[in-house]
């Protein structure tokens, strides 16, 4: 089974190039963010949680988080893979991940982090929001969201880094330049 973890700040193209790497290698998506915006329309108990939180300014604590994730996996045993968007945040959802995928008898294969410098992701994700509106990449917001990444989620990297699962992709470029570079990277696991 291929397990990936897409890496990389708002804005990096994670959910752009998991598109692209789920129709070449059958992979479900499993992106925090999406299954966030699906619970919270649903109006969910998890999703009436959530919605207060980020009402409140906070982040989704773990437990939730988990939760969230543990259903989406569990919904799909015939799954080939999957690939991770916008999770694990921290190194304790990354230990998490990890006990909840080794109880299926699975693992992270590879961990690959998009490298995108702020001044980029200001110029993308502004453009996003004028095609999308997307609450989250509102200017107060966003920033809180990339700072949040810079600060504490980077982290995260070390972990994987210690495993020699972690490849770094540059973000920067064509769309399928970067995507090459990606399943360069994949296709040596």
């Amino acid at each position: 089974m291929l397990n990936i973890v897409i890496f990389g700040p708002p804005g990096a193209g994670k959910g752009t190039q998991s598109q692209k790497l789920i129709d070449k290698y059958q992979l479900i998506h499993i992106s925090t963010g999406d299954l966030f915006r699906a619970h919270i329309t649903e109006k969910t108990p998890l999703g009436l949680k959530v919605s207060e939180l980020i009402a409140e300014g906070q982040l989704v604590p773990d437990a939730i988080t988990i939760a969230m994730l543990e259903e989406e996996v569990d919904k799909n045993p015939q799954a080939k893979g999957f690939i991770f968007d916008g999770f694990p945040r921290t190194v304790p959802q990354a230990q998490a991940l990890d006990e909840f995928l080794e109880s299926k008898g699975g693992t992270i294969t590879g961990v690959v982090a998009l490298d995108v410098d702020q001044e980029e992701l200001t110029k993308r994700i502004a453009q996003r929001q004028k095609e999308t509106g997307r609450v989250d990449d509102q200017a107060d917001k966003l920033q809180k969201r990339i700072e949040e990444y810079f600060n504490k989620t980077i982290h995260v990297l070390p972990y994987y880094q210690s495993q020699n699962k972690l490849s770094k992709v540059n973000g920067i470029g064509k769309i399928d330049d970067i995507f090459a570079d990606l399943c360069a990277v994949i296709d040596q696991y």
